[in-house]
This record gives C-alpha cells, sequence and structure tokens, in this order.
C-alpha cells in the first residue's frame, strides 16, 4: 500500500453525509426592495411587458422603449388619447393596443431596430391610406422614423380608425 496515506478527519469537520449548516442571507437595503426588474428587450428594441389591460401596461411600455422610440411613443399616446377620448388601452403581444370598446382595436404600435411601426388594422379605408401594405388586405402600416411623425396625418388617420368596426383580438 504504498503511496497511499490514511487521513484521519479533523474533530471539528462535520461527518461525512452529514448535511451542512445553511449559509445566513443577508438583509436586503430598502434600496434593493424597492428596485423594479428593467423591462427585456427583444429584437429591434421592443419592450417585452406583460399582457395587460388599461393604461399602465401601455405607460410601462412606453417607458421601456428604447432612446428616441420613447418620445414616439409618448407622442403616439398622448396624440391618441387627445384624438379619442375615453380611448380603451392594452398591451398585448408586446405591443400597446388602443381601441373604442372592450377587446375591440382600430390601432397598434410595435417597436422595429430603426423605427416605430404603427398597426391600423382597418388602414384599406381610410384616406389618404396609409403607406405600407400588409399580407392582410385591410391592414396598413405606417413606420415612423426617428423625426419623422406627420402629426396632422397621424391625427386624421387615429380619428378615421377610431370611427371605423375595429378588430376583435
Amino acid at each position: 500500500m504504498a503511496g497511499k496515506t490514511s487521513r484521519k478527519p479533523r474533530k471539528d469537520a462535520p461527518k461525512r453525509g452529514a448535511a451542512k449548516a445553511p449559509k445566513p442571507r443577508k438583509a436586503a437595503t430598502k434600496a434593493q426592495s424597492r428596485k423594479v426588474a428593467k423591462p427585456t428587450l427583444l429584437s429591434g428594441g421592443n419592450p417585452q411587458i406583460a399582457k395587460g389591460y388599461g393604461d399602465a401596461p401601455v405607460q410601462a411600455y412606453i417607458a421601456a422603449m428604447p432612446g428616441w422610440k420613447r418620445d414616439v411613443g409618448r407622442r403616439l399616446d398622448a396624440l391618441i388619447e387627445r384624438t379619442v377620448p375615453g380611448v380603451r388601452k392594452a398591451v398585448k403581444w408586446n405591443s400597446p393596443f388602443y381601441g373604442v370598446e372592450d377587446q375591440v382595436w382600430f390601432l397598434s404600435f410595435h417597436c422595429f431596430t430603426k423605427y416605430v411601426k404603427v398597426t391600423f388594422f382597418r388602414g384599406a379605408s381610410l384616406r389618404p391610406v396609409p403607406p405600407g401594405e400588409s399580407k392582410h388586405k385591410s391592414v396598413r402600416y405606417l413606420d415612423i422614423h426617428e423625426g419623422q411623425l406627420d402629426e396632422a396625418q397621424f391625427i386624421a388617420w387615429v380619428k378615421q380608425a377610431s370611427e371605423l368596426p375595429g378588430e376583435r383580438m
């Protein structure tokens, strides 16, 4: 038995198989307990916000929008509220939705890498028709790049869209 040495256990060492005592946890400071998790940004910088109804989830989405897109989101939200008093809001599929009835939507928007895409669910009925085509014949898109929001045209489209039958989703 050359090369093997016998080890003697230390007197204060726990026996083999014995459970170790858990380490005491540090108490959370007040600042740590108030810390809110930062939303995850999905591809293109789109915020991942939990589905929810009302203004609060929409405002959380807008607050999590990156860079200049946050200002666009705030402006879109303010213009929609001003144009359609009592508008209904929700976040579904990581996008804010706007409607005039519960569960019936006329508009949504979504962040992409270089622009914010506004979806008009009955956009083919708007005059003039928004420029972005869709594989769905009634849907039209408006891509808003930094510094390129035509507020007067957007308001006209929002007014028209809110008066059309919406999409139930």
